[in-house]
C-alpha cells in the first residue's frame, strides 16, 4: 500500500485510516531523554502534563509489584531501593558483561553475567531478568505516551539518535528497543549530528560555515566537523568515546570522598551508601556550575569539595575529549582557524572546566545558544521532517566512524570501507581463493583501524558455499559491504563465474569495550610503523607460500624432464626459502623468492617448450 504525504499538515496519512501519524524526534541519553515534534515548521520539545519540564529522567523503578515507574518518580527511589532502580542503561546497549564492569562505575542493582559470552548483559531486579533492551524500551514507551498525550493522536513512526561512535551491535539494539516500545524507527541519526541541524536551521541559505560539534553527556562523548553550505550538513570526521561522560566524573567524586572522609558502608545509615554518595555527587557537580565551593550533607556527616579539587579529578578525562577534538580536526584535515563554530551539546558541558579546556583548544567561545539537553531531540525531529518529505531545503551527509574489511590470507585486515566514508554506502572488492578445488570461502568482517585483524574487533562471519572446483586463483569473488544510513552493515559475497551468493546482516553480539572504542584511533597511530612492518611480512610469507606450492607442483608434472642435479638444486632452493618464511625476514624472504624464481625461470621455459611441442605434434603450421 502507498502512503501519500500531507505537505501541507506535515504529517503521514494513511489511506485506509482518518486517523493522522506524527513522525516524533527522540533522543535516549543516559541521564534524561527527550521526545519533539515540529509544528508550523520548528522543531519543538514535547513538555510533561504540567507543561513546564520536557527532560524525562532515564530512570526506572520497579515497585514490589513489578511495575515499571519512569522518570522524575523514579529518581527518589535511588537511595531508597538502589536495587530496584535502574539508571544509565544507555552505557549497556549492545555489550558484553565484561565490557560493562571494566567502567568500573558501582551500580545498587544487580549486573548480571550471561551463561553465554556471546550474549546481552542482563540487569536482575527481584525474581526478574532485563537486558538493556528491555529497559531502554520501557523509557521509549513512557516517551511515545508523552508524545501521544501531548499531540492527542496515535504515534508510531520516530527518529532515534545515537553517539556517532555506537558500534552496529549498539545500533541494532537501540533499534530493537523502539521495536519494542511499539516504534517504527525510520532513521538511527548520530547525535552530533542531529545537534548540528538542531542548531543550524536557522543559517540563511547563502551561509557557509564550518562546524564543530562537542557533545558530552551522561555517558559518552562525540566530537564531529560539518560543513554546512546551501542546506547540506556534510559530516567531515567524528571521533568519540562511547563510555566517557558526566557518571565518570560523578564516580570520580564519589572516590574522592570515600578517600578523604574514610567513607564506608558504616559511615552512615543508608539502604546503598554508593548510592547515596553518587547522587550527593551530582548534586555537589551542579553546584560547583555557578560555585567555587560545594558542600553537601548526608544526616550529620559534612562533605566538601572546592572547583579546584573538582577540576583537578576530572583533567585526565577533559584532556581524553580534547585528544578526540584534535584527532577529528586531522581527519577532516582542517586548521583551527577553519572552524567558524563551536556548539556544545549534552548536559556535562556546563561543567566550566569543560567550557573552558573546549574555548581553548578551539580559540573561540562556544556558542550555547540552544538550550544543550534538548537541541539533539530537536534535531531528530528536524530529520523526521526532511523524511516525512516536508524540509526538501536540507540534506544530511553523515559518516561511519570506523574502518570495516574483511581478513585477508596471512590475518591481514583488508579494509573495504574506510572511517569517515560518507553513508550510505556501497563498496566491493574481488578475491579469489588460495587453494586448488576449495568450495567453501569463510568471510570474516572485522571493524578498526590496525593493520593485523588480531588488533581489531570481530563482527561477524559468514561462508560463501558451492563454489564450483577450480585452480587456485581462477574464482572471481565479489564482496560488496553495504552500509545503510543508520549506520547497520550488509554483507555480500557472489562467485562471479558461477553466480553463486549470500549475503548477511552483521549483528555483532556485544559492542566494542572502553578501551577498544577510545583508543582504538590511537592504537592505529602509535602502532603504524610497527603494524607496516608486520603486514609486509605477512604479505612475503604469503607470496612466498604460494611460490613454494607453485614449485611443487611444477616439479611433480615436470620431473622427467630435468636432470637429477636440477631437481637437487630447485629443491635446495625451495629449502632455503622455506626455512626463511619460518624466520619471517622479510628481506631474506624476497631474495630467497628472487633466488628461486630466477633459477626455475628457464627450466619453466623448457617445460612451456616441450608443452608446445607435444600440442602441435602432428599438426601442420
Amino acid at each position: 500500500m502507498k502512503i501519500p504525504i500531507d505537505i501541507t499538515s506535515g504529517e503521514i496519512k494513511t489511506s485506509d485510516q482518518n486517523l493522522s501519524k506524527t513522525i516524533i524526534g527522540i533522543d535516549l541519553g543516559t541521564t534524561n531523554s527527550l521526545v519533539s515534534y515540529i509544528e508550523n515548521g520548528q522543531a519543538k520539545a514535547i513538555p510533561d502534563a504540567s507543561g513546564k519540564r520536557t527532560l524525562v529522567p532515564s530512570v526506572i523503578y520497579f515497585n514490589e509489584q513489578n511495575e515499571a515507574i519512569i522518570g522524575d518518580a523514579a529518581i527518589e527511589m535511588q537511595t531508597i531501593h538502589p536495587e530496584r532502580t535502574i539508571y544509565s542503561i544507555k552505557r549497556m546497549m549492545g555489550r558484553s558483561y565484561n565490557d560493562v564492569m571494566k567502567d568500573g562505575i558501582t551500580h545498587g542493582y544487580k549486573v548480571i553475567a550471561p551463561e553465554s559470552e556471546e550474549a546481552l548483559v542482563r540487569i536482575q531486579v527481584g525474581e526478574k531478568f532485563f537486558t538493556p533492551i528491555d529497559l531502554s524500551a520501557l523509557i521509549l514507551k513512557e516517551l511515545k505516551k508523552r508524545a501521544q498525550d501531548f499531540l492527542k493522536q496515535e504515534v508510531n513512526a520516530c527518529v532515534i539518535t545515537v553517539p556517532a561512535y555506537f558500534n552496529d551491535a549498539q545500533r541494532q539494539a537501540t533499534r530493537d528497543a523502539g521495536k519494542l516500545a511499539g516504534l517504527d524507527v525510520l532513521r538511527i541519526v548520530n547525535e552530533p549530528t542531529a545537534a548540528s541541524l538542531g542548531y543550524g536551521v536557522g543559517l540563511s541559505r547563502d551561509e557557509e560555515k564550518t562546524i564543530a560539534v562537542y557533545d558530552l553527556g551522561g555517558g559518552t562523548f562525540d566530537i564531529s566537523i560539518l560543513k554546512v553550505e546551501d542546506g547540506i550538513f556534510e559530516v567531515l570526521s567524528t571521533h568519540g568515546d562511547t563510555h566517557l561522560g558526566g557518571d565518570d566524573f560523578d564516580q570520580l567524586i564519589v572516590e574522592y570522598w570515600k578517600e578523604k572522609y574514610g567513607i564506608n558502608e558504616t559511615s552512615f545509615s543508608a539502604n546503598d551508601f554508593n548510592q547515596t554518595l553518587r547522587m550527593a555527587a551530582i548534586k555537589a557537580k551542579k553546584i560547583l556550575s555557578s560555585e567555587s565551593k560545594a558542600s553537601v550533607t548526608i544526616n550529620d556527616l559534612k562533605l566538601e569539595l572546592s572547583k579546584s579539587t573538582f577540576d583537578e579529578l576530572i583533567d585526565n578525562l577533559v584532556q581524553k575529549t580534547i585528544a578526540s577534538c584534535k584527532q577529528a580536526m586531522e581527519d577532516a584535515q582542517l586548521t583551527i582557524n577553519d572552524i567558524d563554530l563551536v556548539v556544545m551539546v549534552g548536559g556535562s558541558t556546563r561543567v566550566p572546566k569543560v567550557y573552558d579546556e573546549v574555548e581553548q583548544f578551539f580559540g573561540k567561545k562556544p556558542y550555547t545558544g540552544v538550550d544543550p539537553d534538548e537541541v539533539v531531540a530537536l534535531g531528530a525531529a528536524i530529520q523526521a521532517d526532511i523524511l516525512a518529505g516536508n524540509r526538501k531545503d536540507l540534506l544530511l551527509l553523515d559518516v561511519t566512524p570506523l574502518s570495516l574489511g574483511i581478513e585477508t590470507v596471512g590475518g591481514l585486515m583488508d579494509t573495504i570501507i574506510p572511517r569517515n566514508s560518507k553513508v550510505p554506502i556501497r563498496a566491493a572488492r574481488n578475491y579469489t581463493t588460495s587453494v586448488d578445488g576449495q568450495s567453501n570461502l569463510r568471510v570474516t568482517v572485522y571493524q578498526g583501524e590496525r593493520e593485523l585483524v588480531e588488533n581489531n574487533r570481530k563482527l561477524g562471519e559468514f561462508i560463501l558455499k558451492d563454489i564450483p572446483p577450480m585452480v587456485a586463483g581462477m574464482p572471481k569473488i565479489e564482496i560488496a559491504f553495504i552500509l545503510d544510513a543508520d549506520g547497520i552493515l550488509t554483507v555480500r559475497a557472489k562467485e562471479l563465474r558461477s553466480n553463486k551468493a549470500t549475503q548477511v546482516e552483521i549483528k555483532s553480539a556485544y559492542g566494542i569495550s572502553e578501551e577498544e572504542m577510545a583508543l582504538m584511533l590511537l592504537d592505529s597511530i602509535r602502532n603504524a610503523e610497527k603494524d607496516m612492518s608486520q603486514r609486509s611480512i605477512k604479505e612475503a610469507v604469503v607470496e612466498a607460500s604460494m611460490v613454494l606450492n607453485a614449485t611443487d607442483k611444477f616439479v611433480k608434472q615436470n620431473v622427467d624432464i630435468f636432470s637429477e642435479s636440477e631437481i637437487i638444486t630447485l629443491a635446495e632452493k625451495a629449502e632455503k626459502l622455506q626455512q626463511m618464511v619460518i624466520q619471517e625476514n622479510k628481506d631474506q624472504i624476497l631474495s630467497a623468492m628472487d633466488e628461486l624464481n630466477n633459477y626455475s625461470r628457464p627450466l619453466a621455459e623448457r617445460a612451456m617448450d616441450r608443452a608446445v611441442a607435444l600440442a602441435l605434434k602432428g599438426n601442420k603450421v
